[in-house]
């Protein structure tokens, strides 16, 4: 076995170990870390595949930006987890049942062999050959409606969620940016004119009262 090898059996033991701490962590933070940990150990085999871009994508895409919006989620937001787990029995089954379909899919593919047709447009290989570049060439040629089907579902997406995140609500307080933008020190400060303060009157001698007699 040379290193190559050993550096992929090394690679995936550790991923199948976070991958499975990913679903039996009880702390939801630890859960997310074990998650980024996978991603760089995916990342890491596609290096050995040589597949600079994919993994770079990996870990500035997903690590970079998913992994950290999910962290300030999740510490931000107070999760009751002992109320989430509460319905895991109840759900098991069907849980249970979605993930034995997802299986009998997946040895279904696996034992059948990938059977991929080649590509029109060959892609060159060599030592001097940027994979990321015959990526792009085959991107843009052989998968180009994919591609813009793909970027159309995203783009939806995005104005979807603007939609739902703009949409006016009753009990929300709203201010305009573009008043908060034109405001002037005078709106903000008004000085007001208060009379000048006056000493204090003396109290008045107390009368004694009946049957008493003043020192």
């Amino acid at each position: 076995m040379d290193v190559k090898t050993g550096l992929f059996y090394l690679f995936a033991a550790v991923l199948l170990f976070a991958a499975f701490r990913v679903i039996t962590a009880r702390n939801p933070v630890y859960a997310a870390l074990y998650l980024v940990l996978a991603f760089f150990q995916a990342s890491a085999i596609w290096l050995l595949l040589r597949a600079e871009f994919l993994a770079i994508s990996l870990v500035l895409v997903y690590v970079g930006a998913v992994m950290v919006l999910f962290l300030f989620v999740v510490m931000m937001l107070d999760i009751n987890v002992d109320a989430l787990r509460e319905g895991f029995w109840k759900h098991f089954p069907l849980a249970a049942g979605v993930g034995a379909l997802i299986a009998l899919e997946m040895a279904a593919v696996l034992m059948g062999g990938f059977r991929l047709a080649e590509p029109k447009t060959a892609m060159a290989s060599g030592p001097g050959t940027s994979n990321t570049l015959e990526l792009g060439k085959l991107l843009y040629t052989e998968y180009l409606y994919p591609l813009e089907i793909a970027a159309v579902i995203l783009l939806v997406a995005i104005v979807a969620a603007i939609a739902l995140t703009l949409r006016t609500r009753k009990d929300s307080k709203y201010v305009n940016p573009s008043d908060q933008v034109r405001v002037k020190a005078r709106d903000r400060v008004r000085i007001v004119q208060m009379p000048v303060t006056r000493a204090a009157q003396p109290a008045a001698a107390e009368t004694p009262a009946a049957g008493e007699t003043k020192a």
